[in-house]
Parts: C-alpha cells; structure tokens; sequence
C-alpha cells in the first residue's frame, strides 16, 4: 500500500496550499507544474467552485420542495475533481448516488443530474453519450458493473478503463468484494476509488473498518493507495497513475480518499444528532477550496479577474440548474412501464393496459365527482 513519507496519505498540496515534491507523483502532474500550469489549476479552481454551488443550489432546491432528495457531497469535491479530470473520454464511470461533480467532469448537463432527485426519471442521463452510467443507489452495486465492464474491455482489446465510486460503508458489502476477486483474477482495467469521507450514514468508519481501508485491496492481490481526498492535485495524480496501470495491462487498483462529508448523508438526514461539531471545525481547516485558492494566490494567479469569471461560471450554472429544474415538466404514468427490458415483454405488457384501465376509472371518477358537484351548487 502506498502512502505520504511518514504512513500518512499522499499530499501535495498543503492545507497552506504549499505544494510538495514527490519524486513518484510529480511526474503525473507535468502540465500542472509546466508551463500551462496556470492554465490548468485554474481550470481545477473553476471546477471546484462551480460543482460546490451546484450543490449549494440542489441542496436548497430540495429545501424549497423541488427536489425529493439531494445526496450533498460538500467537502468532497477535491477527490471527485481530481479523479473525474484524470480521465479520457472512452473511460467508462460506474458511481454510486453522491457524485455529481464527476458527472460535472464527463459533460452531464446540471437538469440532467436533478432528473432522479425530482421523480421526473429513473436515470437522468443517456449514459453512453458521456460514458458514464446511471446513478446507483444500492450500496456497492456499481462496483460490479464496473468489473464486469473493464472484463469486456480486455475482451475488445481496447486500452480504455472503468472507474468506479464508492463510499467507505461500501467496503462492508459483498458486492464490493466479490467485484475485486474477479478484478484481480482476471487483471481487469478498473479502478475502484473510494471516498472515505469518515460516515456511513450515522456510523463512523472506524466501527466497521478497524484499520486503513486501504488495507482491505492487497488482501485480493489489488495494489492501494491512500490520499488526501481533499487535495485536487494529489486525487489528479494518484488516479493518473492507477489508470496508467490499468491500461497498460496491469490490472485493478484501489484508492482510498480520505475525505469528509461536511453536510448531511442526504437531505433526509440530520447529522448534528451523531456528529460532534469540533470534528466539522477541524475539517473545515483543510477546505479543498481554500487550499487550492491558497496555492494561487502564492504563484500570484489569484487575481479579481479570476475570481470573477469563475464567480459568473458559477452563478451561471446554477441559474440554469434551477431554471432546468423548476421547468422540468412531469413524465406520462406509462413511463414507469419503459426500460424495464430490451425486448417485448407480454406479462409487463398487461401490466400496462391494466395500469391504464385504472387511471381511466380514476378519470372518469374525477369527473362525475365534479358533475355532481356543480348539480350541488346548482340546488
């Protein structure tokens, strides 16, 4: 398992937004610190500002009755930038329901990412024209798709990769595990990268993980890495890397970004009931954020002019996603009925027509309620 110098994760940028050397990661990061470096961290810079008021902006969309559901990822959006801009565009995602910045990075469009969490879809995107799959709810079972995926990837003799996300309750999982038993059996091309952001749900990780858990992926014969998930540069490297593992024919990796979720688990949630507020104040100190504006502002990047593109880029987007949102119109009943299977299916074909058969009544019911009333008010 790798890890920082002295067991820590990998950094490389300081929470003073110092950056270190590292004689294994700076290789991966030569645009960053080349000549179009600027250019880069200021567009790492926008990324983070732009995906925390999309989820500044969902998370009131649902407080305002918009949205059903909102799974913020506050905090967290050092580990999803990074790793979702260290990949080529025929890389397939397989994620799980929290990483919408990711989705960011493969071109989703923001009213797209509130199509699940309003009711209005059962997946928001066409996920082979970004290459990035559907939102998966059920705990883990994305890392399986993934798997199975990157095996279909060896089978096409493609150099392409599968990455798939996952938080830390998902290292509990059998599906996670089962997953990297035929990664590592049969070498496949993914990289499983998981957000420790330090509570799964209302438990803390050291209740089901007693060590790293990192620790867990050598056990299957799958190489890891621990990194500070709140370091962009360092979630850019480290994922470089194991994509460059992956595609030359080496095989799965395992990344662990250690993160912290500073909202809720979801809107549905209320954190203050397990959670000691100290805690949030001493993650606050290492903002992804506020890192990265403090390695600017030390190259003398961090002018007004920056600030203000990325301030409209970001007021923006969120004016469109809620614009998007709030006019989202609501799909026919029947739409249930769709996907479900590729073919004709004749038992889900009644289904249907029974389905419609009740609407009707309740139609018909609607009506004669109405006409009855209206001879009421006539009397």
């Amino acid at each position: 398992m790798t890890t920082g110098p002295g067991g820590e994760p990998v950094q490389l940028l300081t929470p003073r937004g110092e950056r270190l050397a590292d004689a294994r990661y700076d290789g991966y990061l030569a645009d960053v610190d080349g000549d179009a470096g600027a250019e880069v961290l200021e567009g790492l810079y926008e990324d983070l500002v732009v995906v925390r008021r999309i989820d500044a902006e969902a998370t009131a969309l649902q407080r305002q009755g918009e949205l059903a559901l909102w799974p913020p990822f506050l905090g967290q959006e050092a580990a999803q930038i990074g790793s979702g801009r260290a990949l080529r565009e025929d890389d397939f995602v397989f994620s799980s329901y929290r990483e919408n910045a990711v989705a960011y990075c493969r071109g989703v469009d923001v009213g797209d990412m509130m199509r699940v969490w309003r009711g209005c879809a059962n997946a928001g995107w066409d996920p082979f024209s970004v290459n990035m799959a559907p939102t998966q709810v059920i705990i883990g079972a994305q890392t399986l798709h993934a798997t199975g995926y990157a095996m279909g990837i060896q089978f096409d003799g493609a150099d392409s990769a599968a990455i798939t996300y996952f938080g830390d309750g998902a290292t509990s999982q059998g599906d996670l595990n089962e997953s990297m038993v035929f990664a590592a059996s049969f070498q496949a091309p993914v990289v499983f990268f998981c957000q420790n952001n330090q509570w799964a749900i209302s438990e803390p990780v050291g209740l089901q993980a007693h060590v790293p858990v990192a620790h867990r992926a050598p056990g299957f014969g799958i190489p890891s890495v621990r990194v500070d998930g709140n370091d962009v540069l360092a979630c850019l490297a480290v994922t470089r890397e194991a994509l460059e593992r992956a595609r030359s024919g080496n095989g799965p990796s395992f990344i662990e970004a250690v993160t912290y979720r500073m909202g809720p688990h979801t809107t549905a949630d209320d954190p203050t009931r397990y959670r000691d507020a100290n805690e949030l104040e001493d993650w606050r100190e290492r903002d992804p954020i506020s890192r990265l504006e403090a390695h600017l502002d030390s190259r003398g990047l961090l002018d007004e002019g920056l600030r203000g593109r990325v301030r409209a880029k970001a007021d923006d987007v969120a004016a469109r996603l809620r614009e998007e949102t709030v006019h989202m119109p609501d799909p026919p009943a029947s739409a249930v009925f769709e996907h479900v299977y590729t073919g004709p299916n004749s038992e889900l074909d009644r289904q249907r027509d029974h389905y419609g058969l009740y609407l009707a009544g309740l139609e018909a019911g609607h009506g004669h309620g109405h006409a009855a009333a209206e001879r009421e008010g006539a009397q």
